[in-house]
C-alpha cells in the first residue's frame, strides 16, 4: 500500500523531471516561452479601445472602487485634493517615487503634505501609478520596483491609483503581453499585484467586509491620454 508520504515524494520527483526537460521537450518549452499563445479571450473584452475604457470604469465601480476621469496628468493633484476633502481625510499623501508622478504640480497645493517612498505605519493615503488596467474584470496590474514600492498597494487604508487610458487593455492576456514586451524574458519584476477593488473578505457569516487585508478604499483616476499604447506605467 502506498503511503501519503510516498505519493507526495513521487509527485515531487515527477515534477522535477518536468522541470528539467531534454530533447524535444526542451525545444518545445523554449518555443512556447518565446512565442506564448493567448488562451480564450472573453467576448466582452473584444471592444474598441474607448469602449474598453468605459468597461474598465464600470467594472471598477461594480467592485466598490470609485473612479474619476480627468483630461490630463496635470489635473491629478487637484483631484487628489478633492478626494481627500470629500472623505474628510488629512491633507497628506505618500507618493510613489515615480518620475512621472513626482513631476506633477504637488508644490502648487499649499495645504497638501506630500512625502515619497515605501508606505509607513502612519500613512493613511497612498498615490501610485499602474502598469495596466484589465477591462474584462476591472483589475489593475501594479508591479514592484524602485518607482513602485509594493507596500503602497496594501498598507494605507486609502489607495489612489493614476491610470492612463492608454494603459487599459481588454483581457488579461493583453496585459501579460505588455509586461513581457516591457521587461523581456528573464527580467520580470519580482512582484506583480493584480488588484480588483478594495480589499475584502466574506469569511465571517458570508458578509462582505472591506479593508480586511489591505486598503478599505480604492480610487482610480483615469487620465484621458489618447489611444492604446504598449508603454510602461507611472509607477
Amino acid at each position: 500500500m502506498i503511503t501519503a508520504r510516498e505519493q507526495i515524494l513521487g509527485a515531487v520527483k515527477q515534477s522535477l523531471k518536468k522541470n528539467n526537460p531534454s530533447g524535444n521537450g526542451s525545444d518545445e518549452l523554449a518555443q512556447r516561452l518565446s512565442d506564448p499563445k493567448a488562451n480564450l479571450i472573453p467576448e466582452r473584452s473584444r471592444l474598441p479601445h474607448p469602449a474598453q475604457v468605459d468597461l474598465m470604469e464600470s467594472m471598477l465601480i461594480e467592485l466598490s472602487a470609485t473612479v474619476k476621469r480627468v483630461g490630463s496628468l496635470d489635473e491629478v493633484p487637484d483631484e487628489v485634493i478633492d478626494y481627500l476633502k470629500t472623505r474628510n481625510l488629512p491633507q497628506e499623501v505618500r507618493l510613489a517615487p515615480s518620475k512621472e508622478l513626482q513631476a506633477l504640480g504637488w508644490d502648487d497645493q499649499s495645504l497638501l503634505r506630500v512625502s515619497s517612498g515605501p508606505a509607513r505605519e502612519p500613512d493613511q493615503v497612498s498615490v501610485t501609478g499602474a502598469f495596466a488596467g484589465v477591462a474584462e474584470t476591472g483589475t489593475l496590474m501594479l508591479h514592484s520596483g524602485p518607482e513602485g514600492p509594493t507596500t503602497l498597494n496594501f498598507l494605507p487604508e486609502n489607495h489612489i491609483v493614476v491610470l492612463r487610458s492608454s494603459q487599459v487593455v481588454g483581457a488579461y492576456e493583453e496585459g501579460w503581453a505588455r509586461l513581457r514586451k516591457a521587461f523581456g524574458n528573464g527580467t520580470m519584476p519580482r512582484t506583480l499585484n493584480m488588484i480588483s477593488g478594495p480589499s475584502r473578505t466574506g469569511d465571517i457569516e458570508q458578509k462582505i467586509e472591506l479593508g480586511a487585508h489591505g486598503p478599505r478604499r480604492l480610487h482610480v483616476i483615469i487620465v484621458e491620454d489618447g489611444n492604446a499604447e504598449s508603454g510602461d506605467s507611472a509607477g
